[in-house]
C-alpha cells in the first residue's frame, strides 16, 4: 500500500481542517480502507469564543459524509472538554451520549457526531484516523487474532479486545489506553473492528495509517499461499431471470416491503459460492460492526428464504430468547445470496442499499477467504451481531427516516423514454422512489441520469431479441418489475387514407401495436409476481375516441392498442395485475412539437401559439408531466381497484366529450 500524499495537491487546503479534509480524502480513495460512509477522522484545534477565550474543539467526520467527498462542513465541532469528562462517566446510555453531542456542537446545522465522537476525544493526538482495513480484518478475523496481531505488531500498537461501537468502548479505550500506550505507539487496533493511527500532522497520522496497514499486507502475503478461491472453476455462472424474480419476491415478502435484488453473476462470486469451506464462513456473520449495520444479517446459502427465516430466528434465539418487543423489530429477509448456480445476490430497500451491500460484501469475500487460509474465519458472535443490527442508536435513525417514498423498493419499465411524456415518466417515478428501466432507440437514453436507481437500455421494442436481452438487465440489476409504462410510439406523415403507402401503415403498427404486445407478453411473469401486484399503464391517445383525418395508421394503431389493453386486464386480473389506459392529447413539450410546427399549425386555426396550446375545454396547457403524473398515480394505491380504465388527460375535448 503507497502513500497518495502529493505536497502540491495539500497546498489547495488551508490550516489544520483544510489538511484533515485532505487526508481524510486520501483514505476515501481507497475501498479496501473504507466503504460507504465507513471510518471516521478527527482533528484537535483551539479556537476563540465569542467571549475572546481559547476553547479546544475536536472536528470529528459527521454522520452522512462520505471520507472520499467530504468538505470541511462535513465535520462536527464539538466542544473537547465537555467530551473528556463524559468518558469519565461510570455509564452512560447510547442515547444519551447522542445528546450530550448534540447540545455541545458550536455550529448550528452542523452533521450529527460520530457514535465514536468520545473515543476520539479520549485519544491524546491531534490528528486520529480510523478505517476498517481489509487486511487488518483479515488478520483480525480468525481463530488466534489477537496473537497475530502482536506478531505484526509487537508495540506499535495498543490491542482492544471487541465491544460494541459506544460508550462503552469510548469508556474502555479511555482507561486502557495510557496504560499500554508507550514511546513507540502509533495506532489502535480494535479486534474485529478496525485500525486507528495517529499523529501531530494529517500526514504523519494518515502515513502511519499506510505504514500499519502495509505491515498486515506483508503478513498475509507472507503467510497465505495462493488461493485457488480466486479462480473460477466448475461451469460457468447460469442467470434464470424467473428465478431471480421469484427470488426477489421471497426476500420482499420475508422482509415486509418490496426489495431491490441485484445479481451479481461474474467468475469471482462465482467461484465464491463454490469454495469448499462456504457454509462455515457464511454461517457466522460480517466482518466487521460497520458492515453489520450497513448490510444486515447472515448471508442466505441457496434460495430457500423461508428456511433461511427460520435459521435466522433460531440463531440469536440459540444466544439469547428474543423478547416480544425485539421480535416485533425483527426483519429476517437476507441482505446477500450466495449460489454455487449463479454466484451471488445482493439486496436493498432501494437501488443504493444494494449498491452499498455488494460494494462491501465484496470485500467481505476477500477478508473471509483471506482469513480463512489464514487459519479459520471467525466472525462477532450471534448476540453482538443482533445487538449492533437492532441498537437503539439504528432503530432511532430508522424512525427518523420516516416513511419511505410511495414506490421505494419497486421497478418500473418506461419506453420511449428520450423525449416527452416517456423521459418525464422516468423523472416522476425516481421522484417517487422506483427503480427505473428505461428503453429507447435513441443511445442518450443511457446517460440520461447517472444514479444506482436508474438504467438506460437501448432498445428496438419491435425486435423481440432486444426485449428480451433487456429484460435479462433489467432482472439481473434490480430483480424484477412491478410497473410497466407503455409509452414508445410513433406518429406517421399527415396522410390521406387513399394515399397511405402500405409499408408506413406497417411501421406504425409494427412499433406502436406489435411492440407493446411483445413487451407485455415477455413482462407478464415478472408482473404478476410483484409484492404489490402488477400494473401497467399504456399511453393512448384522443385519436383513439375521436380520430382526425390524416392519422389512419396512428389512430387505428392506438385504437388497437386500446383494446389489447382491455383484453389484458379481463385476462391478468387473475393475477393481481392492472391494466389502465390514458388518452393524453396536445402535449406540445415533446420533440415532435418544434417551435416551427407549432406556429405552422397555429396559424392554419387562425390562433397564436399561446391560444392552439389551451385550445380545450379547460383552456390549459397540458404537459409530459401532467401525463406523467398521472401515469405513476395509476401505479399507486388510488388505483388499487381499477382496472381497464381508460382516462383522459386534455384539458377537455368537446369531440371526446
Amino acid at each position: 500500500m503507497q502513500s497518495l500524499w502529493n505536497e502540491h495537491e495539500a497546498a489547495d487546503y488551508e490550516g489544520d481542517l483544510g489538511l484533515r479534509v485532505y487526508s481524510s480524502r486520501l483514505l476515501g480513495r481507497d475501498k479496501s480502507l473504507v466503504m460507504h460512509g465507513g471510518g471516521n477522522t478527527s482533528v484537535k484545534l483551539e479556537e476563540t469564543n465569542l467571549f475572546g477565550e481559547l476553547e479546544k474543539i475536536l472536528y470529528v467526520k459527521g454522520s452522512g459524509w462520505d471520507l472520499e467527498t467530504i468538505e470541511a462542513a462535513g465535520f462536527a465541532p464539538v466542544r473537547l472538554a465537555h467530551l473528556q469528562r463524559l468518558a469519565g462517566l461510570d455509564a452512560l446510555p447510547d442515547p444519551q451520549m447522542v445528546n450530550e453531542m448534540a447540545t455541545h456542537l458550536l455550529r448550528a446545522g452542523a452533521p450529527a457526531p460520530s457514535v465514536e465522537t468520545i473515543l476520539h476525544a479520549c485519544l491524546p493526538f491531534k490528528y486520529v484516523d480510523h478505517t476498517h482495513a481489509d487486511a487488518v480484518l483479515a488478520v483480525s478475523d480468525t481463530d488466534n487474532g489477537e496473537q497475530r496481531i502482536r506478531d505484526i505488531y509487537g508495540d506499535s500498537v495498543v490491542i482492544i479486545p471487541y465491544l460494541m461501537p459506544g460508550f462503552d468502548l469510548a469508556q474502555y479505550c479511555a482507561r486502557e489506553f495510557p496504560r499500554q500506550a508507550g514511546p513507540q505507539t502509533m495506532g489502535m487496533v480494535l479486534l474485529q473492528h478496525g485500525i486507528f493511527s495517529f499523529g501531530d500532522t494529517a500526514r504523519a497520522s494518515y502515513e502511519r495509517m499506510i505504514d500499519l496497514v502495509s505491515r498486515a499486507e506483508a503478513y498475509l502475503a507472507a503467510h497465505i499461499p495462493p488461493m485457488a478461491a480466486h479462480t473460477p472453476v466448475g461451469a460457468p455462472p447460469r442467470f434464470d431471470t424467473r428465478a431471480q424474480a421469484e427470488l426477489r419476491r421471497s426476500i420482499s415478502r420475508a422482509a415486509g416491503a418490496p426489495m431491490i435484488v441485484k445479481t451479481c453473476s461474474n467468475a469471482r462470486t462465482h467461484a465464491f459460492a463454490r469454495h469448499p469451506d462456504l457454509a462455515a464462513m457464511c454461517a457466522q456473520g460480517p466482518i466487521t460492526p460497520d458492515h453489520v449495520i450497513r448490510t444486515k444479517r447472515l448471508p442466505m446459502l441457496g434460495l430457500d428464504v423461508d428456511a433461511y427465516v427460520r435459521d435466522y430466528r433460531a440463531y440469536f434465539e440459540r444466544y439469547e430468547p428474543l423478547s416480544k418487543e425485539r421480535k416485533t423489530m425483527l426483519d429476517p429477509a437476507p441482505r446477500v445470496v450466495v449460489d454455487p448456480g449463479f454466484g451471488m445476490s445482493v439486496a436493498g430497500r432501494t437501488a443504493r442499499d444494494a449498491a452499498v451491500v455488494e460494494e462491501l460484501y465484496e470485500h467481505t469475500i476477500d477478508v473471509m477467504l483471506r482469513a480463512q487460509a489464514l487459519g479459520a474465519y471467525k466472525a462477532l458472535p450471534a448476540r453482538d451481531i443482533f445487538e449492533l443490527e437492532y441498537w437503539d442508536l439504528e432503530q432511532a435513525k430508522l424512525r427518523r427516516a420516516g416513511t419511505p417514498p410511495a414506490f421505494s423498493g419497486e421497478v418500473a419499465l418506461v419506453t420511449g423514454t428520450a423525449s416527452g411524456i416517456g423521459q418525464a415518466c422516468v423523472a416522476t417515478l425516481l421522484a417517487r422512489g422506483a427503480a427505473v428501466v428505461a428503453l429507447d432507440v435513441n443511445p442518450l437514453v443511457r446517460t440520461a441520469h447517472a444514479r444506482p436507481d436508474y438504467l438506460g437500455l437501448v432498445c428496438d421494442v419491435t425486435d423481440e431479441a432486444h426485449i428480451q436481452a433487456a429484460l435479462h438487465r433489467a432482472v439481473s440489476t434490480y430483480g424484477g418489475i412491478d410497473m410497466l409504462v407503455l409509452n414508445a410510439g410513433i406518429f406517421s406523415a399527415n396522410r390521406k387514407l387513399s394515399e397511405l403507402p402500405s409499408d408506413e401503415w406497417r411501421r406504425v403498427m409494427s412499433v406502436n401495436l406489435d411492440g407493446n404486445l411483445f413487451l407485455m407478453r415477455a413482462c407478464h411473469p415478472y408482473l404478476k409476481l410483484a409484492l404489490h401486484g402488477g400494473r401497467v399503464v399504456v399511453i393512448g391517445s384522443k385519436n383513439v375516441p375521436a380520430p382526425g383525418p390524416g392519422a389512419a395508421a396512428y389512430s387505428a394503431s392506438k385504437a388497437a392498442l386500446t383494446q389489447l389493453a382491455r383484453v389484458a386486464a379481463l385476462e391478468w386480473g387473475a393475477d393481481g395485475i392492472r391494466v389502465n389506459t390514458l388518452h393524453p392529447n396536445a402535449v406540445f413539450d415533446t420533440a415532435l412539437w418544434t417551435d416551427a410546427v407549432l406556429q405552422q399549425r397555429a396559424s392554419h386555426y387562425g390562433m397564436s401559439v399561446a391560444e392552439y396550446k389551451t385550445n380545450n375545454v379547460l383552456k390549459a396547457e397540458v404537459t409530459s408531466r401532467d401525463v406523467a403524473e398521472l401515469a405513476a398515480e395509476m401505479c399507486g394505491p388510488l388505483f388499487a381497484k381499477t382496472t381497464g380504465a381508460q382516462l383522459p388527460v386534455d384539458g377537455g375535448n368537446d369531440r371526446v366529450i
